[in-house]
């Protein structure tokens, strides 16, 4: 004998998920579940709350990215003036303008047509920089300007300025400082 089901015997509750809506089938009889206004607004708030929470830290992350960047950039033109000096076998100039924001770097001594490979560079907007000749004998200066020497063999001049002072809006910091053996600068964080 064959058994056979028939419509009048209990279903079990079964569940079809589409999209963000479920449908629960109980007996003949469909409910459709889905989130409510006040859910919603709920997972709104807290998203609010947990942005608001970390704005401030990602704030300062963006802010912190220029000004390393930009003393990577100085470092690396830097790194750049030491091997075109010692690839050329003549002195080149890195040079500072504080109040423009501007440096840049070129051959000590140029020919008639000047410096093809010199090159110039704007500090972003937001940051400054500063030379600082603290315990340098007399502050070395290109065109008026403060400046870094790198000579032939690779090394700093001694009169080059010991620290270049990078410095944000918010009053953070990058020193590019020249290390014990003046074969170049480091960045350090000062508040470190």
């Amino acid at each position: 004998m064959k058994s056979r089901i028939t419509n009048s015997e209990p279903r079990t509750p079964t569940a079809r998920i589409s999209g963000f809506h479920s449908s629960f089938e109980i007996g003949n009889s469909k409910f459709a579940a889905a989130f409510t206004l006040v859910e919603l607004l709920l997972v709104l708030a807290l998203l609010v709350i947990a942005t608001s929470l970390a704005a401030p830290a990602l704030s300062n992350f963006v802010r912190g990215r220029a000004l390393d960047a930009e003393a990577r950039r100085l470092a690396a033109l830097m790194h750049a003036g030491q091997s075109r000096a010692v690839s050329e076998g003549m002195p080149m100039m890195l040079w500072i303008d504080e109040k423009t924001g501007n440096y840049g770097l070129e051959a000590e001594t140029i020919g008639p047509n000047g410096d093809a490979k010199a090159e110039n560079l704007a500090l972003d907007s937001t940051l400054q920089i500063a030379v600082q000749n603290v315990g340098a004998a007399a502050p070395l200066t290109f065109r008026n300007l403060p400046a870094v020497r790198f000579l032939a063999d690779g090394t700093v001049d001694e009169n080059s300025p010991p620290v270049l002072k990078m410095t944000d809006s918010a009053g953070f910091s990058r020193w590019l400082s020249l290390n014990s053996g003046r074969t170049g600068y480091e960045i350090r964080d000062p508040e470190k």
